[in-house]
């Protein structure tokens, strides 16, 4: 029998991320792993949540917490229904735990922080599809993260 694994999926819910969560789901996830969404909020406002958690990011929370559009509010989330979807049927068909964790900070930083905190097996993030001097200019937070994690990471681009 196999090692239940944790996979970390980066969410900003744009179209590229959520193609990186539904590849994740359909491509690796199996029966008794654990994916963790992970968003990173800047560090702009000054919520409650974000004051108690800024260093290490919130605590784990499980999707029947999450799917509480309020709860997603109060972190700064737009609440999305497709990625709840996705999320609540990965729990249910693969048996899958899902939870999220929120960074707050840099992007590529937090998401190479996430990998190590949370011990990942696996990262997958999604790509903006920057051209070369975009790239250049602003920096490419999946080129960064494929460079520095310490973890396999998949960069999957939508369709």
């Amino acid at each position: 029998m196999s090692e239940h694994r944790t996979i970390g999926v980066g969410v900003d819910y744009s179209p590229s991320s959520k193609a990186a969560l539904k590849w994740a789901v359909d491509n690796i996830a199996r029966a008794g792993d654990h994916i963790v969404l992970i968003h990173t909020q800047p560090h702009t406002g000054h919520s409650a949540q974000k004051q108690l958690w800024e260093e290490e990011g919130s605590p784990l929370i499980p999707l029947k917490e999450f799917q509480d559009m309020h709860l997603q509010v109060q972190y700064g989330i737009k609440p999305d229904a497709e990625i709840l979807d996705v999320l609540d049927s990965a729990s249910r068909t693969k048996e899958v735990t899902v939870t999220s964790k929120i960074y707050w900070g840099d992007a590529r930083e937090k998401l190479c922080d996430a990998v190590a905190d949370l011990k990942l097996a696996s990262l997958v993030v999604g790509s903006r599809g920057l051209g070369p001097l975009k790239r250049v200019l602003i920096g490419s937070v999946s080129n960064y993260v494929v460079l520095h994690a310490t973890c396999p990471v998949t960069v999957v681009k939508a369709a």
